[in-house]
């Protein structure tokens, strides 16, 4: 009787019965004669020898994998990204939008794709993060996200510390109209989430600063429109920011993202004082320097590559370099999968730079930094208050919102203000700020003090636009604390025991290690965790900044209880106040002391 083979629901695979079923059939037509045996040996060389073969004709193919990750190797994150690409769930979010149900755990992460969060526990509901390049939206534009979060959201929307806006308390039936809502607008919120390309941003100054040396605004845009365009530059290891730097006197926090391009000028004089950078030559003219592997909620900013960049080679430079990290950061731990840590995987820069060249047409140069002007110091508040632009008679006014809040009646207001006032432009800065340019020399100050009726602030001050606040517990899964609500406190707080200081005071509250309010950078900053009693507390450090104050705060307290926080400030600053000499920052005065010192300070 002839032997039939197993039966099989899933065809295309072999069950093990079937597998001994047809290894047993194949060693019968071998031992015959009938076919010709080619297999392979343990060395993957080709044999016809059964007997030598480790794999023959009938071998199972190796395990499917991700960029050289197996399958069983990934996390579950990136699983779903496997099972089904987050670009394809249009037909889920109507779906969902039909039967106003909320994602399972897999969909929840799909739908980040598309700038959706359900961000439950904090809230019942979804959370929408737009994209916006370079911080510009138009009066239009922002009157149109009022009237959307008055009609399907909480009344309100938070800039965020990528400069673009958050919106929340969507519920599942909203969230299709949401979408083509802001798509309307000529808005998006497709890749804002998840392990995506983060908003693109620039100095908010670009176009009318006076001492910028090239308006970077084109670089942004052009690379947000590259990425959209893009399905290749989507589903990364992890998330992943860019921001270019113009190199005039506003910080957009550049040498705190994964690459940062800050604008040079090279003049005849510095490449005299120079050797040559190698076999390209040199001319004067404006250049962008090259640095990449910031991420300081893990205490690194970005480093030099020692590239020097014509500005028309950085959007295919920054395309090539997501590439290569798309293709080789680890998927398997999330905590080790942002880009900072493939670079130390790799050594440093070299093997990350010829991976990159190799996608590029044209050859990288490399040069030292002395082969262009130093970058002119920032003014660190310059976001905020009324300053001259470029353009004769006109000036630009920074407005500080606090911690970033702004319900739909101010944002009427100061869509506004930029049309009467300016040109209906708007800039959102990684300050939880804003900018309104293009204004005359005989409005400034009437637009500073509308804006300063409405809640606002267009003054440094340690007590107003220098507090800067993460989320919080109120809305987001991963804090430990209320950290917006806790930064109002401390505001207010300090602006009834004003402790007179010369220059105003940056202070950070973070939620959690994903530091999105970067608390490391400021001068005074602040980490959520849950006391042992079960209360909100924070861990206390000082003396962070960037730019020309670049250096990661030192843990100065652990363990603060959140309803402590505004005194414990204000005896910080009153400290420094009176300990420190004359024109000392307050950078400065922490790092001239040691942690040890400054506990003692503080606990007299």
């Amino acid at each position: 009787m002839a032997l039939s083979p197993p039966e099989t629901t899933n065809p295309g695979s072999f069950s093990n019965d079937q597998k001994e079923y047809l290894q047993g059939f194949m060693a019968g037509v071998i031992a015959s004669g009938q076919y010709a045996y080619v297999g392979t040996n343990a060395a993957g060389q080709l044999t016809g020898a059964p007997g030598a073969a480790v794999t023959g004709n009938l071998a199972a193919p190796s395990e499917e994998n991700v960029f050289g990750t197996p399958l069983g190797d990934l996390s579950k994150p990136e699983r779903w990204k496997h099972e089904q690409n987050g670009l394809d769930v249009w037909e889920k979010l109507v779906a969902h939008a039909n039967a106003d149900k909320f994602p399972d755990e897999a969909d929840t992460f799909r739908f980040k794709f598309h700038g959706l969060f359900y961000v439950a526990p904090a809230q019942d509901s979804f959370m929408m993060r737009l994209r916006i390049p370079a911080g510009e939206i138009s009066s239009h534009q922002l009157r149109g996200i009022a009237g959307l979060v008055d009609e399907i959201g909480n009344g309100g929307a938070d800039i965020t510390t990528r400069a673009n806006l958050q919106m929340r308390e969507m519920k599942p039936r909203s969230i299709v109209r949401a979408l083509t809502r802001v798509q309307e607008l000529g808005l998006t919120a497709r890749g804002s989430g998840a392990d995506n390309i983060r908003n693109v941003t620039a100095t908010p100054t670009s176009g009318f600063d006076r001492d910028e040396l090239i308006d970077v605004r084109p670089y942004a845009h052009g690379l947000h429109h590259y990425i959209l365009n893009h399905r290749d530059l989507y589903g990364l290891p992890r998330k992943f920011n860019i921001a270019f730097d113009s190199g005039g006197s506003i910080s957009a926090a550049v040498d705190t993202n994964d690459i940062g391009f800050f604008a040079v000028r090279v003049t005849e004089q510095t490449l005299a004082q120079t050797p040559a950078p190698g076999p390209q030559t040199l001319s004067p003219g404006i250049y962008f320097r090259c640095e990449v592997g910031g991420i300081t909620g893990h205490k690194d900013f970005a480093r030099d590559t020692g590239l020097l960049l014509k500005p028309s080679e950085l959007v295919p430079v920054a395309a090539a370099m997501v590439r290569v990290f798309r293709e080789h950061g680890d998927r398997t731990d999330r905590k080790k999968a942002r880009l900072k840590y493939l670079l130390e995987k790799w050594g440093g820069f070299p093997k990350f730079l010829e991976e990159t060249q190799k996608k590029l047409a044209f050859p990288l140069v490399y040069a030292p930094r002395g082969c262009a002007e130093p970058r002119k110091p920032v003014l660190k508040h310059g976001h905020l208050g009324v300053f001259k632009q470029s353009q004769a008679g006109l000036n630009y006014v920074g407005i500080g919102v606090p911690v970033g809040r702004m319900n739909a009646k101010q944002m009427r207001r100061l869509a506004d203000l930029a049309d009467h006032y300016g040109t209906g432009e708007i800039r959102l800065t990684v300050w939880q700020s804003l900018i309104i340019p293009n204004v005359s020399d005989a409005f400034a100050a009437t637009l500073a003090r509308a804006a300063n009726s409405l809640g606002f602030f267009t003054e440094a001050h340690t007590s107003a636009g220098c507090v800067i606040a993460c989320t919080g517990s109120k809305g987001c899964k991963y804090a430990a604390a209320d950290t917006k609500g806790h930064a109002r406190a401390t505001m207010a707080h300090l602006r009834k025991r004003d402790p007179f200081l010369d220059q105003a005071v940056n202070i950070h509250f973070t939620g959690c290690n994903h530091s999105c309010a970067q608390h490391y950078c400021g001068d005074i900053g602040a980490i959520a965790t849950k006391l042992t009693d079960g209360r909100e507390g924070y861990h206390v450090v000082l003396g962070g900044g960037m730019d020309q104050e670049q250096g990661i705060a030192r843990e100065i307290f652990r363990g603060v209880a959140a309803d402590e926080m505004p005194a414990l400030i204000e005896k910080v600053l009153v400290t420094y106040r009176s300990r420190c000499t004359a024109g000392e920052t307050f950078v400065q005065w922490t790092r001239r002391h040691s942690v040890k010192e400054i506990q003692e300070m503080l606990s007299s």
